[in-house]
C-alpha cells in the first residue's frame, strides 16, 4: 500500500496509540489522591509518591529516548505499556507506602519510555512514504487533540465511577466487602486503566510496523544509547530553532507548575471545602484537557492564519500567557464576574498551549534525523519536567495573591519572545529509510 492510504493508516494508528496510552492516566487522575488517603496515607506521603514519579521520569528521559532510537519504537512502547499495567495494579490494590511508591516509580519509568516513540514512529512513517517535505502538522495536531480528549474522558469517568458505585444499593460497599477491602470504589477506575493498558500493549505489538533492524545485543545497546543521547543533546543546543523549542518547553513547564500548585487551592476556596474543591478541580481539569484538544485541532489553522509555524507558536504562547494574566488579576476577587474571568483565563491557558505544541513539534521534526528523533523529544520533555519542578519550588515560596500567577505569565511571555526573531532556514533533511505500513 502506498500513497495517501498509507498515510491515513499511519495517522489512524498513531491517534489510537495516543488514546490508549493516555486514557488510563486520565482514569487514575481523579481518584488518585483520595485513594491514597483512603488507604491511610498522609498528604506528605502522597507528595512523596508524586515526587517518585516525577524524579524517575526526569532521570530516565534521555536514556529511554536513546533506547527508542537504537532498539526501535514498538518494543519501547510495549515495555512502557507493560510497566503501566504493573503500576496501575499496584496503585489500585496496594495498601502500604512501599507499594504506592513502587507503583508511582514504575509509572515514571513508563512515562519516560513513552515520551517520544509513538510520535517518532508516525513521523518516520510519513517521511518514508511522502518524503521529508510531507505535511506533519496535521497528524501531530490530531495526535495532541486525541491525547487531550483521552485525558478529558478519562478524568470524567475516573471521577464518576466511584460516585456511581455509591448510588442505590451501595455497590461500592459490597465490592469492598467481597474483596476483603482489597478493591475500593476508588480502585475501580485504576483497574480499568490497567485493563486498557493491556489493550495498548497488544495494539502496539500488532499495529506499529517497523522496518527490520539489526538484532541488538547488550554491548551494542550500551555503545549506541550514549552516542545517540550525546548527538541529540549537541543538536538540541547548537541549532537555533531547537533551542527555541527547548526553552519554550521550559516556559510551559513553569506555567504548568503554577496551574497545578495554585488551582486546586483556588477551587477549594471557591467551593468551601477540600472535598468539593477536588470535584470542582476535576471538572476544571477535564474542561482544560478538552480545550487543549481544541487548540491542538486548530494548530494547522493557526499556522495558516499567522503564515508560519514560528508565528503560530508565538501566538499560542501569547494567548496562554494572557490566560494566566487573567488568573492573576482575579486572584484576590471572588465575585461572579471575577470567577467567570478566572475560568476564562484557565481555558485560554490550555487553548494557547494546545495550539502551540503541534507547531513546535513540527518545527522540531524538520530539523532532526530519524536516528535522533525520539531522543530530541525526550530532551524536550526533560526540559519541561525539570523547569516545572524548579518553578514549583519558586511558586510555593511566593506570597499568596497575584504574584505567583504573574511568575507563570512572565515565563510564557519570555518563551513567546523567543519566536519574534526571524526563523533560521531549514537544513537539508537526511533521507529517511523506507518503513512499510500495512493496512
Amino acid at each position: 500500500m502506498t500513497g495517501p492510504p498509507v498515510l491515513r493508516t499511519a495517522r489512524r494508528r498513531y491517534l489510537t496509540v495516543c488514546v490508549l496510552f493516555w486514557l488510563p492516566i486520565g482514569l487514575a487522575f481523579s481518584p488518585a489522591v483520595l485513594l491514597y488517603t483512603e488507604r491511610g496515607m498522609s498528604l506528605t506521603a502522597v507528595a512523596a509518591f508524586f515526587a517518585a514519579h516525577s524524579l524517575t521520569a526526569a532521570a530516565l528521559e534521555l536514556p529511554t529516548g536513546g533506547l527508542s532510537d537504537v532498539l526501535g519504537r514498538r518494543s519501547v512502547l510495549a515495555a512502557a505499556g507493560l510497566l503501566d499495567i504493573a503500576a496501575f495494579t499496584l496503585l489500585a490494590l496496594g495498601s502500604t507506602f512501599a507499594a504506592f511508591a513502587v507503583g508511582m516509580g514504575l509509572k515514571g519509568v513508563a512515562r519516560a519510555l513513552s515520551s517520544g516513540p509513538a510520535e517518532a514512529w508516525y513521523v518516520d512513517t510519513v517521511q518514508a512514504h511522502a518524503g521529508p517535505a510531507a505535511d506533519l502538522r496535521t497528524g501531530l495536531s490530531r495526535g495532541s487533540a486525541a491525547t487531550s480528549a483521552a485525558l478529558a474522558v478519562g478524568t470524567l469517568v475516573g471521577g464518576a465511577v466511584p460516585w456511581l458505585l455509591g448510588l442505590g444499593p451501595d455497590l461500592g460497599a459490597r465490592l469492598s466487602e467481597a474483596t476483603g477491602g482489597l478493591v475500593l470504589p476508588l480502585s475501580v477506575p485504576v483497574l480499568i486503566g490497567a485493563a486498557v493498558s493491556v489493550v495498548f500493549v497488544l495494539y502496539v505489538l500488532t499495529a506499529l510496523r517497523e522496518p527490520p533492524r539489526k538484532p541488538a545485543t547488550l554491548s551494542s545497546v550500551l555503545r549506541g544509547v550514549p552516542g545517540t543521547i550525546g548527538a541529540g543533546l549537541r543538536l538540541s543546543v547548537s541549532e537555533l530553532t531547537l533551542r527555541r523549542v527547548l526553552l519554550s518547553a521550559g516556559a510551559a513547564g513553569a506555567a504548568f507548575a503554577t496551574i497545578e500548585l495554585l488551582m486546586p487551592g483556588r477551587a477549594a476556596g471557591v467551593s468551601g471545602t477540600a472535598e468539593s474543591g477536588a470535584v470542582l478541580f476535576a471538572a476544571l481539569a477535564c474542561a482544560g484537557f478538552a480545550t487543549s484538544g481544541l487548540g491542538s485541532a486548530l494548530a494547522p489553522l493557526t499556522a495558516r492564519l499567522t503564515r508560519s509555524g514560528e508565528r503560530a507558536v508565538l501566538a499560542g504562547l501569547g494567548v496562554s500567557a494572557g490566560g494566566l494574566l487573567l488568573l492573576a488579576v482575579t486572584a484576590t476577587s471572588s465575585g461572579p464576574l471575577s470567577l467567570a474571568v478566572a475560568v476564562g483565563g484557565f481555558l485560554l491557558f490550555y487553548l494557547g498551549l494546545g495550539a502551540a505544541s503541534p507547531n513546535e513539534n513540527e518545527l522540531l521534526h524538520r530539523r532532526v534525523a530519524d536516528g535522533q528523533r525520539a531522543t530530541a523529544l525526550s530532551v524536550q520533555s526533560l526540559a519541561l519536567q525539570l523547569i516545572c519542578a524548579l518553578s514549583g519550588l519558586a511558586v510555593s515560596a511566593l506570597p499568596v495573591g497575584p504574584l505567583p500567577w504573574l511568575f507563570g505569565c512572565a515565563a510564557l511571555l519570555v518563551g513567546a519572545t523567543l519566536w519574534v526573531r526571524r526563523p533560521a532556514p531549514v537544513p537539508t533533511p537526511v533521507a529517511p529509510t523506507p518503513s512499510p505500513v500495512d493496512a
